[in-house]
């Protein structure tokens, strides 16, 4: 443990928030492009992952930058500008409930 009293390495919440701004960029794409895309999305910088979908979607990459300037550069400049790009919707997410974080909120501090 730290001195602050974490795991080394951990970000506490708040601190990450303020650090990384993570969104989930929903895609439409022209049908015959969706798998070329999607290497091609991945390889932006700032997408952390992209993955090919069910339902109305075809792909859902993850962007996780550190101003809302970059994820406009990401969205606008760079993915929505693809060939094969039909449309896209953009969420920015404004807090995780992974597994991993109940586990540190609930945790005894036990090792």
């Amino acid at each position: 443990m730290s001195a602050e009293g974490r795991a080394p390495g951990r970000i506490p919440g708040p601190v990450y928030a303020a650090r990384v701004l993570t969104a989930f960029v929903l895609i439409h794409a022209e049908p015959d492009r969706i798998a070329d895309l999607g290497s091609e999305i991945a390889d932006v910088d700032g997408v952390a992952e992209v993955y090919s979908v069910t339902g109305d979607l075809d792909l859902v990459a993850i962007v996780r930058v550190r101003q809302h300037d970059e994820l406009a550069d990401v969205v606008t400049g760079r993915i929505a500008a693809l060939d094969g790009i039909v449309h896209t919707t953009t969420m920015i997410a404004f807090r995780a409930y992974s597994r991993h974080d109940l586990d540190s909120m609930f945790g005894l501090g036990i090792e």
